[in-house]
């Protein structure tokens, strides 16, 4: 049904990684023996006052001035009352009317876009961005239900879109780019199956054009980013299916199955909620001056996207290689600072053994970058022999694997395995380009017209006559220089 486009918006709550919860010096963590992180102020007792964790207004400062948000100079706090066993005090402390941070976006590259450059990009608006108290979790039994409230109180923000996606792969590509940024910024490890990171998705159609929004179906349980968008595809297919049929759309909240891809209705849902919002009597609001925003914006890292465009204009790196170094910070100034040892002109030939093969060891290892034996200074020493042509391809391979192992240096791997590559006659080498060129005249115009990629067509017959010892450097030299003269 060509005719319709869905409008979907997102409600992202994430948990902030601190130390105690939001309003009580008890601690947080995940995997704790139930209730034990339990104090009176959490479980409510008569006589009980909470006091602000300050560590959580910088994380959602931060966030917010990562993500372009205006951070309002004043913000208050508010109960949202309700009546539910997650919650002991019949209330959440949130803020309503007068949010941390306000507006801001989170760019995304659009879904099938170009591979070898920087694709076509889009920035989904943000509503706001507020803090609040995380509530405890019910565990449902076969004939019970019990709460552990070891959940309630940590600190928690939710980042509202504005009803601007108009797809599940959007929804998908928003939050790996909201989840990347916020642990890179040291805000969240945002692990899903923890509860760090959950997701709410309202989704609508309308017909193509307009402007309304349709009836919204929330969607709940949504507990991992694939699950995310899986759910909302399923959907949007269920109300194209209904409305071709001649049903009618109800607004209603229904719980998404990742596992068996179905939905179901869990209530219906007014149009409005009656949460008696007011403000918290017991808090006093907060005036973010600019002394204490410029203290944080000096903390907050570089953005992935931005990260992008840096290394596709500073090292001239394909796509292949920037889309892996920019979602993982660590792996990033790794990077950086390889290339500053082994020079910016060999920055390709360093991201290409970072990405393709270390990457790859650390993962068969299953251990973390960090743990790796080899460092910065390795993979430096390994290119500037492959490229100054001491080392061929071959025999590189067997370096870099005998450095995973042992941590060694390349030149003393080199020396005591003898795999210095021999020197290559250069009569002889001048010879095998001359007939390589001979024989692929499209090649030779292709190059000479302006292409350059067309001397690899070369190459590897030199390569092959050479039986692999031939320096690539100075085929790659002879060629250009013999071309050139012809």
């Amino acid at each position: 049904m060509s005719q319709y486009e869905a409008v979907i918006g997102l409600e992202v709550h994430v948990q902030i990684r601190t130390q105690s919860k939001m309003f009580t010096q008890v601690g947080t963590g995940y995997g704790h023996p139930e209730n034990t992180l339990t104090d009176p102020v959490v479980l409510a007792l008569p006589g009980t006052l909470p006091v602000l964790n300050k560590a959580a207004l910088d994380a959602i400062i931060k966030t917010g001035l990562m993500l372009g948000c205006e951070i309002a100079s004043v913000c208050k706090w508010d109960r949202k009352n309700y009546f539910y066993p997650d919650s002991p005090k019949n209330y959440q402390i949130t803020q309503f009317d007068q949010p941390i941070c306000i507006g801001g976006g989170v760019e995304i590259e659009l879904p099938g876009s170009a591979r070898n450059v920087m694709g076509e990009h889009k920035t989904i608006p943000l509503t706001r961005i507020h803090l609040e108290e995380d509530v405890g979790k019910l565990n449902h039994g076969s004939h019970e239900s019990l709460v552990d409230y070891n959940r309630a109180g940590t600190p928690l923000m939710e980042i509202v879109t504005d009803p601007a996606l108009e797809s599940a792969d959007e929804a998908y590509a928003f939050l790996t780019a909201i989840r990347a940024a916020i642990v890179q910024g040291g805000i969240s490890d945002c692990d899903m199956e923890k509860g760090q990171l959950r997701c709410d998705a309202n989704i609508s159609i309308r017909p193509v054009g307009t402007t309304e929004l349709g009836i919204k179906v929330e969607l709940k349980n949504l507990n991992s980013i694939s699950y995310v968008r899986d759910g909302i595809a399923h959907e949007i297919k269920r109300q194209l299916s209904l409305t071709a049929s001649g049903g009618e759309i109800v607004q209603e909240t229904r719980d998404y199955d990742g596992t068996t891809g179905a939905s179901q209705s869990l209530r219906s849902k007014e149009m409005a909620h009656d949460y008696r919002y007011f403000p918290d009597p017991d808090l006093m609001p907060v005036e973010v001056d600019e002394a204490w925003r410029k203290r944080i914006e000096a903390t907050c890292p570089e953005m992935p996207f931005d990260r992008q465009r840096r290394f596709f204009e500073t090292y001239e790196l394909p796509y292949t290689i920037t889309s892996v170094l920019v979602w993982d910070r660590p792996l990033a100034e790794y990077f950086e600072e390889t290339v500053k040892l082994a020079g910016v002109a060999r920055a390709q030939l360093v991201g290409n053994w970072i990405v393709n093969d270390l990457l790859r060891e650390v993962g068969a290892a299953k251990i973390a970058l960090a743990d790796s034996k080899i460092r910065p200074a390795h993979i430096a020493e390994l290119v500037e022999l492959i490229d100054k042509g001491t080392l061929l391809n071959n025999a590189a391979r067997e370096v870099f694997a005998e450095m995973f192992k042992s941590g060694e240096i390349p030149g003393a791997i080199v020396k005591s395995k003898g795999l210095a590559a021999e020197p290559t006659d250069t009569a002889e080498l001048e010879q095998w380009c001359r007939d390589s060129i001979a024989s692929n005249d499209k090649a030779k115009a292709e190059f000479q017209g302006g292409k350059g990629s067309a001397i690899n067509a070369f190459k590897g017959p030199v390569m092959k006559v050479s039986r692999g010892k031939a320096n690539p450097k100075l085929v790659d030299e002879t060629l250009r220089r013999l071309l050139a003269e012809s």
